[in-house]
C-alpha cells in the first residue's frame, strides 16, 4: 500500500483533533457550541464539534481521492467514488465518544479506517487530548505514536482487565449486553466502559485491557480498530467465535490467549 494513504490519514486525523480540542472543555455549556441535538434515539448525540470535524475529514478525502468511497457516522453513504464502483472505501468517525465528549469526560478519538474490498487496510485512531496516535497498515504492523505495539501477555481471563458497551438501543433490544456483562464480571479482574469504542480497541492492542465485547455498533467504529488488534497479535472474532468481517453486529476482541475463555463466558457456554 501507498505510503501516501498513512501520512495522509494520520495527517488528516490530527487536523480533524484539532477541531475537537478547540470545542471541547471539561465545563460544557452552551458558551461552547456544545449544546448538543440528538439522531437515531433520545440519547444518541451529535454536536457542532462532530459535523465540523467529518466535513473536514470528508473534504480531505474527496480533494485527495476522488475516486475513493466513503462511510462516515454523521453523513451515512455519502460518496461511491466518481465512477461508482470504488476499489476503496473510507470508514470515518469524527468523533468518537460524543457522549463523553459533550458531558465534558476526556476521553474521545477521531477514528479513520480504510477498507478494500471489504477487508480493512489502514487504521487511524487519535486522541486528541493525549495526543496519542495509533496506526496499523495490513501485514506491516501496529504503531503507537510511530513505536510497535503489542496486545498483552495476561494468559487468563481470571487476570484480564476487559472493556465493554451497551448500545443506544439497549432499551429496546433484548440484546443489550446486560446479562453477558453479568456472566463476565465476577470472572475476570476487572471490566471498563470507557464510552469510546475505538479507543477500547486501540488500547487493547497497546496491551493496556485484555479482552473487548459489544454489541450493534457500527463499521466505523470497529473497523480501524480490528486492524489494530489484529496487527498487534491479538484475536478478532464475531459473536459466535467466526472471523470479523465490516458489517457482523458484533465484535469479541482479545490478545488471544484469553479468547476462547471471553468467548465462552459471553455466549454463556462455558
Amino acid at each position: 500500500m501507498s505510503e501516501d494513504l498513512i501520512v495522509f490519514a494520520t495527517h488528516t486525523a490530527r487536523r480533524a483533533g484539532e477541531v475537537l480540542r478547540r470545542y471541547y472543555t471539561p465545563r460544557p455549556g452552551v458558551e461552547q457550541g456544545l449544546t448538543p441535538d440528538t439522531k437515531s434515539t433520545d440519547i444518541d448525540l451529535v454536536t457542532q464539534a462532530d459535523l465540523e470535524s467529518e466535513q473536514l475529514i470528508l473534504d480531505a478525502i474527496r480533494t485527495a481521492f476522488p475516486d475513493h468511497a466513503i462511510l462516515s457516522e454523521e453523513s451515512g453513504e455519502s460518496d461511491a467514488g466518481e465512477t461508482g464502483e470504488a476499489e476503496y472505501r473510507w470508514l470515518v468517525d469524527p468523533l468518537d465518544g460524543t457522549t463523553n465528549f459533550a458531558h465534558g469526560l476526556p476521553v474521545f478519538a477521531v477514528a479513520i479506517a480504510l477498507e478494500r474490498e471489504g477487508q480493512p487496510v489502514l487504521a487511524v485512531t487519535y486522541d486528541p487530548l493525549r495526543d496519542e496516535l495509533f496506526a496499523a497498515q495490513a501485514g506491516q504492523g501496529a504503531t503507537l505514536d510511530g513505536q510497535p505495539i503489542r496486545v498483552s501477555t495476561t494468559p487468563t481471563l481470571r487476570h484480564s482487565l476487559v472493556a465493554t458497551g451497551f448500545a443506544y438501543i439497549r432499551a429496546t433490544t433484548d440484546l443489550n449486553n446486560l446479562a453477558e456483562f453479568n456472566r463476565v464480571m465476577p470472572r475476570v479482574q476487572g471490566i471498563r466502559r470507557l464510552g469510546s469504542a475505538s479507543l477500547d480497541l486501540a488500547y487493547l492492542a497497546c496491551g493496556r485491557i485484555d479482552g473487548y465485547w459489544e454489541y450493534h455498533l457500527s463499521p466505523w467504529d470497529w473497523a480501524g480498530g480490528a486492524l489494530l488488534i489484529r496487527e498487534a497479535g491479538g484475536s478478532v472474532t464475531d459473536i459466535h467465535g467466526r472471523p470479523w468481517q465490516v458489517g457482523d453486529n458484533s465484535l469479541v476482541a482479545s490478545n488471544g490467549l484469553i479468547h476462547g475463555q471471553l468467548l465462552a463466558t459471553v455466549q454463556g457456554s462455558d
